[in-house]
């Protein structure tokens, strides 16, 4: 008769079970992503990085292609606005409820969404690959085009699935929020910094035409047209993006989370201006122009 204490031999415990594959998981993992056996993986995990950038390429040309649409109705929108004509607001959430409350708009906004999704993927595994090429440069301004068109993914859905956003709001949330002690004031204004240093980068590109070195300007009357679209379009973005970083400089200075403020804050500050609704209407059509250009980019350019 064999002995009581062997039947815990035969019934062993979860934890007992799971302890051997577990413990092998991660050479199985290795041997996985190390197809060529060499024994390096990080060669295989860029090789892999490589082949989904590759994949992604198709998709996310599409993705940035309406990322430009996005900027013709953010330009409409404005030009609304320029004339007089209130309700909405002139920025990306704007733009996407015009989107959604058409017919058909919801699903319109899922398939965006899955574009732009790809595109910030696409932006986010070139980051990664040009960092590890040491392009520091060009990996941390990829990786933050990743970030930025991945909220603009957060937006679309919320959209998409019948939500709504209120992004003057979050944005002065968030801004009361960091300015509740001092090093949180002096990162609304470093922050408000960059975004200035990143508009005036724009006009300037706009104005010295360092756009051509993105895409292959076709020959004929529509290098023309291009041209003059990526000329006012990156000048007049430049210069909302510039106003955005004013006023949350402003709102850090004065201590003010309320003078803080997004793009469509940006906007309306132009008509305080005089001539603002001049002004305002030549923002809204250089924003159109910008988005003339992205799509032209996303089939002859560099994304």
């Amino acid at each position: 008769m064999p002995p009581a204490s062997s039947s815990s031999t035969v019934q062993r415990s979860p934890r007992v079970l799971l302890r051997g594959p577990l413990r092998d998981l991660p050479r199985r993992l290795r041997a996985w992503v190390d197809r060529d056996g060499d024994g390096d993986v990080s060669d295989d995990v860029e090789d892999g990085a490589r082949a989904a950038r590759e994949h992604l390429e198709p998709v996310a040309r599409v993705g940035y292609a309406l990322s430009g649409l996005l900027h013709v109705l953010i330009g409409a929108l404005a030009v609304r606005l320029a004339v007089g004509v209130q309700g909405g607001t002139a920025d990306q959430g704007g733009a996407l409820a015009a989107v959604a409350s058409t017919p058909g708009g919801q699903v319109l906004l899922w398939a965006a969404s899955a574009a732009l999704a790809a595109l910030a993927l696409w932006h986010l595994v070139d980051g990664a690959l040009e960092l590890r090429w040491r392009q520091r440069g060009a990996g941390v301004k990829d990786l933050a085009k990743g970030v930025v068109y991945s909220a603009v993914v957060v937006t679309a859905v919320t959209y998409a699935a019948g939500g709504h956003t209120d992004t003057e709001d979050t944005s002065d949330d968030v801004t009361e929020q960091l300015m509740e002690n001092l090093a949180g004031t002096v990162a609304v204004a470093a922050a408000g910094l960059a975004v200035f240093a990143v508009g005036a980068y724009h006009v300037v590109k706009g104005v010295r035409r360092r756009f051509r070195e993105d895409l292959r300007l076709p020959e004929g009357p529509g290098r023309l047209g291009v041209d003059v679209a990526g000329v006012v379009g990156y000048a007049a973005k430049g210069l909302a993006l510039c106003v955005v970083g004013v006023l949350f400089v402003v709102a850090a200075v004065t201590n003010d989370p309320r003078e803080a403020g997004g793009l469509d804050a940006a906007l309306r500050a132009l008509l305080l201006l005089p001539a603002g609704s001049v002004l305002l209407g030549c923002v809204g059509a250089g924003f159109a122009a910008y988005g003339v250009y992205a799509v032209v980019r996303a089939r002859l350019g560099h994304l």
